[in-house]
Parts: structure tokens; sequence; C-alpha cells
């Protein structure tokens, strides 16, 4: 049976390029997005790669709608085996800058949507004995002009350990790849370079296993 791959925040940069990195395995891709045009476009530019890509929408807040689509994913591309949670609201907020609104809508996006879409696909993985729950951070240190952001990528970190717990002793890795600059190809973030480092933590043996992978070099490090 094919394997399927599902990456939610599936945009032109990361998202693509780690679709179209598992696509190039022969697994199976769907890629979910909020806007049509988006999927559409990445499904287009990956689909030579020989297997089939699926482009679904859904906002990675409507945990309603995501469920349907990680749920038509299986159903018509065959069990998820690796789902990455790519969705992100990226934006430069000091303290007090964002009202307590502003703050729950990126965390809504940074780590709800992460957890939703984890919880709706590990229990198949989980009987399966096998998986990889696999999502993006950053952030590796604190930043005042991104409060917003530097509080969901620090959730994610605290979500991955929690999931670890959860899922890891029937066979599922969970990990992140912390990107800590702006992606840009041909750059020390290229999108298709961030992409390897998914697929070699999905083929980690367990022995092996990495937990969070920091991609490039950390400014001010």
């Amino acid at each position: 049976m094919v394997s399927t791959a599902v990456v939610v925040g599936a945009g032109p940069g990361i998202g693509k390029a780690v679709a179209a990195r598992f696509a190039r395995e022969g697994l199976s891709v769907a890629v979910i997005a909020r806007r049509t045009e988006t999927v559409a476009r990445v499904a287009e530019e990956i689909g030579p790669s020989g297997r089939k890509v699926l482009p679904l929408t859904a906002d990675s807040t409507d945990e309603a709608a995501l469920h349907a689509a990680l749920d038509r994913a299986a159903g018509e591309l065959g069990p998820i085996e690796v789902a990455v949670y790519n969705a992100a609201l990226i934006r430069m907020d000091s303290p007090g800058e964002l009202d307590a609104r502003g703050q729950l809508d990126a965390w809504a996006v940074n780590v709800v949507g992460a957890l939703s879409t984890a919880v709706r696909v590990a229990p198949g993985m989980a009987a399966r004995g096998r998986g990889s729950l696999l999502f993006t951070g950053g952030m590796p240190r604190p930043d005042r002009r991104y409060v917003s952001l530097g509080l969901g990528k620090f959730g994610i970190r605290t979500l991955v350990s929690l999931l670890d717990a959860e899922y890891g002793p029937a066979g599922v890795h969970v990990a992140s790849v912390t990107v800590p600059g702006a992606v840009s190809p041909g750059g020390p973030y290229d999108p298709d370079d961030i992409a390897e480092q998914y697929w070699r933590l999905h083929t980690q043996p367990r022995e092996a296993w990495e937990h969070e992978v920091v991609h490039g070099p950390v400014p001010g490090a």
C-alpha cells in the first residue's frame, strides 16, 4: 500500500519543498492551506514528480475543516505515514503591541492547529506502529520583537515533548525542524535544504531519533 504524507501550511516556501521531497520518494502527498489557489499551484508544480498530489483547502484554526481535510487525504490516498505542520502566523509584535484577541489568534495558528493535526492522525500511526509527526519550529531564543511568534514556537517545543510522551512509545517519531532565519532560495535557509531535514527525521531509525533539529546558523549565537 502506498504511504501518504500530509503537509499543513503548504505555501510556496518550506511547505512546497517538503511536499515535493516526499513525493520524490514515492509517497502520495496531500497539501493543505487556507486558499484554493495556493494548494492548486503547489500541486501543479510538484505533480510531475510521479505520485498523486491532492490539494485540499482548510484553515488550520477551523478544527472541523482541518480534520475533514485530513480524513479525506487518508481516504483518497491511503494511511497517513507522515504529517508535517508548517502553518504559522509570522509577524513582528513587541510586548503589549497585540491585544489579547491578537495573541489568541496567533496561538491558534501557531500551536492549536498543530495539536489538532496531531491528534487526528497520530492514533492511526500508533495503531500501525510507525509514523512521523513533524513540525516547523523557529525562534531558538526569545526576541522581544516577535512576542506572538516566540510564544508559538516555544509552544511547539513543548507540544513535541508532550506528543512524544503520548505516541512515541507506540512508534511515532515526533520532532521539529527549527528554522532561525528568513527562508530564501540559495541562502542559509534554502527551502530545499530545509526539506531534507524533514526527510532525514522521517527515515531515522528509532534508536537514533532526534526531537529537534536546528537548520542553519542561529543569529547572535
